[in-house]
């Protein structure tokens, strides 16, 4: 139990340390501006606006991954609020004097990162239709996970958790695509 219990306290170690060296350098004006502007996109809107772009630009041929995305995405939703409602942990910048919010936050908890979760689960799937999106979706996916940690909002294992979950939700829902 002691190597458990001693691996956990490395770990939030690391977090923490990674969590206020990226707050503290996403501290100037520009950097910020940029951060909160991906996170807020992040919040839902960037990936609303793909998938009415996607259905206006070909509306055959979109139907059926849009439709995939919604379905991935409420399960998404589904999935980190029952997580975060059991793990009940706090954000970075509640705990820690030297981390400081870069934003709002859309709800109590930190582990995982919903936008992070949300994020990879809709590039994976819009990418498997559309490869050719990667330009814009990685990229803006990687924005995402970095703005999450940055702002204060979260700790790296909340974006990898939620990256990972993402990951695995998008994975299954092939299996009913």
């Amino acid at each position: 139990m002691w190597r458990l219990d001693a691996t956990l306290a490395r770990l939030q170690y690391w977090d923490e340390r990674v969590c206020v060296r990226m707050n503290r350098g996403a501290r100037q004006r520009p950097v910020v501006l940029v951060l909160q502007a991906v996170s807020w996109l992040g919040n839902g809107i960037f990936w609303y606006a793909l998938m009415l772009a996607l259905l206006i630009a070909d509306p055959a041929g979109a139907a059926l991954p849009v439709l995939h995305m919604g379905f991935a995405g409420a399960v998404c939703t589904c999935c980190y609020k029952m997580v975060k409602h059991t793990t009940v942990r706090h954000r970075p910048f509640e705990v820690n004097p030297l981390v400081s919010a870069g934003a709002a936050v859309l709800d109590r908890f930190s582990f995982p990162s919903g936008h992070t979760l949300h994020a990879v689960g809709f590039t994976m799937i819009a990418l498997a239709y559309f490869p050719a999106l990667w330009v814009l979706l990685v990229p803006f996916t990687v924005l995402t996970a970095v703005s999450r940690v940055a702002l204060g909002l979260h700790y790296p294992s909340d974006v990898l958790a939620g990256a990972a979950l993402g990951a695995a939700i998008a994975s299954a829902s092939f299996a009913f695509a």
